[in-house]
Order: C-alpha cells, then structure tokens, then sequence
C-alpha cells in the first residue's frame, strides 16, 4: 500500500510540476506574440493581398513592416523627452508603395543594390543584360526589383526579441540576373532600441548579390524639415567619385580636405553646397563611403539636437552609401503634413560598392552555387542630452 501511494504522489507532483511549466511556456510564448501584431494593410494591383507586421520593444518603440518589398513603413525612436515619433519616411496611402515606389522609401533592394553601369557585366565569360531604369544603368535591381515583390512573412516564435523572417525566391532571369536566387532577411527589434537586419541569400547559378535597405530617416519626427542640421559622422577615410551617370570612376579618393570628411562629426549641410565637382554631379551627397574596419562595427552615427535622438550605424559591409534625399521632389503627402520636399530625409545604405560586377579593384559580390551570402546591419536609436 505504501508503494502504491508514494507512486501516486509522485505522479501528481509530476502532473502538477509538468503543467506549471506547459502553462508557463504558454505564456511566454503568448507574451512574444504580443510584440508581434499583424493586421490588414490593402490589395496590390495584381491581387496580393498585403499584410502589416508591428514589432514592438517593452520600451515602446515600434517598427512596421509590411510583406510588399519588405517595407519599412514607420520606426519610432524616442526624444530627449521621451517621446516616441515615426522617424522614416513614407507614403500616406498604401499605393504609393504599390504604384512603383520611385524613391524607395523603406523597401528591401535587390537583387544589387546602387547601380551598375550600361545595365550589364559579365560572369564567366557570358554578358548578362539586366533592366535599364536609371538613364543608361541599371538601380536597385531594375524596375522590378525586390522592393516591388511580394515577401513571405513568418514571425519567429522562439526568438529573444520581436522577430520577423522575410523570404523571396527570385526567378532565374528575372530582371535579367542568372541563377534562382532566394533570400532570407530577418528583422528584430531588440530592447535597447536597435533594428537588426541580417541578409542570407543562396543561389543554383553564378550571380552577383548586393542587398541594402532602403529607409530614409528624418530624426526630427517632422518630415517637411530638411536634415541638413542633422550633424553626421562616417567612419570613412576615402570614398568613391562618381562620372556624370553617378557611376563610380574607380578611383578611391581620400576625404581628407573634401566636403566629404566626415570623420568628425558636422552638420550635413556645412559643405553639401561647395563648390565642388562631385557635389554638382550628386546634386549633393549621393556617394558610396569606403569604410574603415571590417566585421561588425560601429560606421556612422548622426544627431539631431534639436529632439537629442541619436542614430548610430553598424554593419559588416565594406561601403555604405550616403545619399542625402536629392531627387525629393515634393511630389507626394508626408505622414506629419506638407510634401516631401528636396533634403527632407536622408539614407545610410549598408552595402557593397556601386558597380563592382564591372570594376575588379572593388571587393566582389559574385555568390557561386554552395556558397551562402551573409549580411548584417543594424540601427540603433539613443538619446543624447
């Protein structure tokens, strides 16, 4: 009898031991997915019905995506007083995103990201024509580019932070490009106010890769301000001159006595009005930064001191491209009002160089069959008072 009821004992212990914990998995599980909340978004031209992702940080920081071009639609990042404001760029409507999204605002680029010259290079031997959509070139992957693709979204169930996993499986040929490529990119919001991007991508046939995002960030939460007060820094000591077509030279030119040093931190106006030949090419800046380093590191930072936010830049790529919203054209509603206007939002593309494929001197991103592409980037708010 005493065998009997110690056995039972333990299998109650056991029964009530066990659902504790089943219930208390439930709950964490459930306490993630709250970080994650899904809703409608609207309907593409082709029937695809879009669908937004909001990630959210204990903080209250948020960041929205939706699965049209692996968009960023909105990111919150607080002030010197703690207020939490949308800090990128964007559409009103959802057809703004959906009718060709001519700057890009907050999309996923591929599959090269920046431009490649006379729209072709050659791998192997063989002369791949890709799309021309930016004059005689070829930008951000053609006309229909990833930021024009539907992406699959899981959300990560057993991640530590609020995390999102893109996927998309690009065509043999499609926009010109050799080889099925498919690409994984991963968002999460972490709780000290970072956004971490990781890219993988994988491929059947030799290819060239090159994926950025593709956010514009106004750090004074008012999109009809410009941000040449935004005071920049760029761990950069040379960048690439451009032809008349935005086309790298070749030449890697030292910033040192340019108005390209941002090696210490300055206003992004101070010099973008030189009299400068690279500067009238750009119609500012619009230039590919070599950066100093390499693995994941700390490669710009930028703060508004009007609102005290703070932006610091990491990434593992060898360029990122500063572009400083030149061909804004004040053709479309900002979210806080107005129209956005020329220099009213700027981007930090994390990247390989511009039209590397044709320039051998650049670090190459030819991916081969068997290899696996890796990329990290990651944008991480603060205040500084």
């Amino acid at each position: 009898m005493k065998k009997t009821t110690y056995n039972g004992i333990f299998i109650l212990l056991f029964l009530i031991i066990f659902g504790c914990r089943k219930e208390n998995n439930k709950q964490d599980i459930s306490g993630k997915m709250e970080n994650v909340q899904t809703s409608d978004y609207g309907v593409t031209p082709k029937g695809d019905s879009i669908k937004k992702y909001t990630l959210s940080n204990k903080n209250g920081m948020k960041v929205e995506v939706i699965n049209f071009g692996g968009i960023i639609t909105s990111l919150t990042a607080p002030d010197k007083n703690g207020k939490y404001e949308d800090v990128v760029l964007g559409f009103t409507k959802p057809e703004g995103y959906f009718d060709g999204n001519p700057y890009y605002f907050g999309a996923l680029i591929g599959r090269y990201g920046n431009r490649i010259a006379n729209a072709q290079f050659t791998l192997d031997g063989k002369t791949y024509e890709i799309n021309k959509n930016d004059g005689p070139n070829s930008l951000h992957g053609g006309k229909e580019g990833f930021h024009t693709r539907f992406w699959n979204i899981e959300v990560v169930k057993d991640a530590k932070f609020p995390t999102l996993k893109l996927s998309y499986t690009s065509a043999d040929g499609e926009e010109g490009y050799p080889g099925k490529l498919t690409t994984t990119v991963f968002y999460t919001l972490t709780d000290d106010n970072a956004l971490e991007i990781s890219y993988e991508a994988e491929t059947d046939k030799t290819t060239v890769v090159n994926l950025t995002q593709h956010s514009y960030f106004n750090l004074s939460g008012n999109f009809t301000k410009m941000i040449t007060d935004h005071e920049l820094q760029i761990n950069a000591d040379h960048f690439l001159p451009v032809n008349e077509t935005l086309i790298p030279t070749g030449e890697q030119k030292a910033v040192k006595g340019t108005p390209f040093d941002f090696t210490i931190s300055k206003p992004i106006g101070k010099d973008i009005s030189a009299d400068d030949d690279q500067l009238k090419k750009g119609k500012g800046y619009d230039h590919n930064w070599i950066l100093n380093g390499k693995g994941l590191r700390s490669i710009a930072k930028v703060y508004h001191q009007g609102t005290g936010r703070l932006m610091e830049v990491f990434t593992d790529e060898p360029g990122v491209q500063f572009y400083s919203g030149n061909f804004l054209d004040g053709k479309f509603d900002t979210k806080t009002g107005g129209k956005n206007e020329f220099r009213t939002g700027f981007c930090l593309e994390t990247q390989h160089f511009p039209d590397s494929p044709n320039q051998l001197s650049f670090p190459s991103t030819e991916l081969k069959p068997g290899q696996k592409y890796h990329s990290k980037t990651i944008y991480k708010f603060s205040v500084k008072k």
